[in-house]
């Protein structure tokens, strides 16, 4: 019997906090017809998909800490984190679906990637739903400590109230020091 799992990460390009992926493998029952690519959907139906999901499938995250992302940098640091969140899973897949165009290093698994894969493969986009929603639950909670850098609404990204915040509070523990512009700040 073919056991088919989707992975995607999130957090790639934010100046803040670990990277997540996570890794799914749809239920029969699931409607697929539901899954769609999450940075297409509004907040409130990610998170309604989410719980979803989680109920309806086999699913683990995995992650890759700021210490990784600035030692290995952000694409092998992502490919960690999947690598972390396929290893995870309670059933092993005999075929494994990555969204983009690179691949984990992970032995005895049978590893595909496909571009746009969050678009076209439904386990993928439930994949990209449980990364985002996890991720972004930890940043909300991270911006509590840190309401100034508006990470809340933001997730981290470089937008203009996080670079102006930057300026005038400077940097956290939880800034990724490797990135630009908080590298140039130095």
């Amino acid at each position: 019997m073919k056991i088919l799992a989707g992975v995607d990460e999130v957090g790639r390009g934010s100046l803040i906090g670990p990277v997540y992926a996570a890794a799914v493998i749809l239920n029969k029952s699931i409607n697929k017809k539901l899954l769609k690519d999450s940075k297409s959907l509004s907040k409130i139906r990610r998170k309604k998909l989410f719980t979803y999901i989680k109920k309806n499938s086999v699913w683990a995250i995995g992650q890759a800490s700021i210490k990784e992302i600035e030692k290995i940098n952000i694409l092998h640091a992502s490919l960690l984190a999947m690598k972390r969140a396929i290893k995870k899973l309670k059933k092993k897949p005999t075929l494994v679906l990555i969204d983009g165009n690179k691949l984990p290093n992970l032995k005895n698994y049978n590893l595909k990637y496909v571009i746009k894969g969050d678009q076209k493969i439904p386990s993928i986009s439930a994949a990209s739903i449980i990364a985002k929603v996890s991720r972004d639950r930890f940043i909300t909670a991270l911006s509590k400590k840190f309401e100034n850098y508006g990470w809340n609404t933001n997730s981290g990204y470089g937008t203009k109230k996080h670079l102006n915040a930057i300026k005038k509070f400077g940097i956290t523990k939880y800034h990724r020091k490797t990135f630009s512009p908080i590298s140039n700040s130095k």
